[in-house]
């Protein structure tokens, strides 16, 4: 008898249980969601481009299509383009220079969208004012370059872009995986206010997010060392309404395939 007793409430339990993991993942208690979505502007307003073929290192500005704006990527026109046009978020790259700058630009190398070769740290920011980052864009396979001559001293630094934009949030992505960028942009970003590092979040390889956060520890990160920290307890607790502590200061980014779980 004692057995059966306990056998009924160990079902009981399991079927609460069961009720409660449904009803808690369920939108069947949420409210309706209202208002606009969150839009965020991936380099600003920048000119678009097929994604056919498309590898890590292929040279985008040579395959834009008809250009429908006067825009060009990671540039402060095309930020407060994104921003005015209803942008609730500008994610933006940076890279190093030669003087230690931060520049905003996103290729590893320069002659793709520039008119000339090798990398940001092979400049100083004042070199790379004089650059025009107009130059290689084409949507004719090179017949015609419809940006060329106008992106001259358009590259902005990120110092520039937080005197431009001191109230907007941005989403930085810091390119490279070497720990001393992780530790430039702390040093940059020491010097603001806590109220402005709120509407700042940082993500890149493990290495420079690592080195970021053991200087300011309260910024919002991501990696996919932070990403997988995050992701796998989320899964093990998160239906019961839990968030793992090291989820905290972070954004959780799930990829599609691992959605279902």
């Amino acid at each position: 008898m004692k057995f059966k007793k306990r056998l009924k409430r160990l079902g009981l339990f399991l079927i609460l249980l069961i009720v409660f993991m449904f009803f808690n993942n369920s939108s069947l208690l949420t409210k309706d969601r209202r208002g606009e979505p969150f839009l965020l502007a991936h380099r600003g307003l920048g000119q678009t481009f097929t994604m056919k073929g498309i590898e890590w290192d292929t040279c985008t500005a040579a395959r834009i299509y008809k250009p429908e704006h006067p825009y060009l990527e990671n540039t402060l026109s095309s930020m407060k383009a994104a921003f005015d046009d209803g942008a609730d978020l500008v994610e933006l790259d940076i890279k190093p220079t030669k003087d230690g700058q931060l520049a905003v630009f996103h290729d590893g190398t320069l002659e793709c969208r520039t008119n000339v070769k090798g990398s940001t740290k092979d400049y100083t920011m004042a070199e790379l004012k004089k650059l025009d980052i107009g130059y290689g864009y084409t949507a004719d396979n090179g017949k015609t370059f419809p940006f060329r001559g106008k992106g001259v001293g358009l590259m902005p630094s990120l110092d520039e872009v937080m005197t431009q934009f001191p109230d907007q949030p941005f989403l930085i992505h810091i390119k490279n995986a070497d720990p001393k960028e992780g530790s430039m942009l702390a040093e940059f970003l020491s010097k603001l206010a806590d109220k402005r590092l709120d509407q700042l979040t940082v993500y890149g390889d493990d290495q420079p997010i690592a080195a970021l956060k053991q200087e300011l520890p309260e910024l919002r990160v991501m990696s996919m060392a932070t990403l997988k920290s995050c992701l796998i307890p989320y899964l093990g607790v998160g239906w019961t309404g839990y968030i793992p502590s090291a989820c905290k200061n972070t954004q959780l980014h799930v990829p599609e395939k691992y959605a279902p779980l």
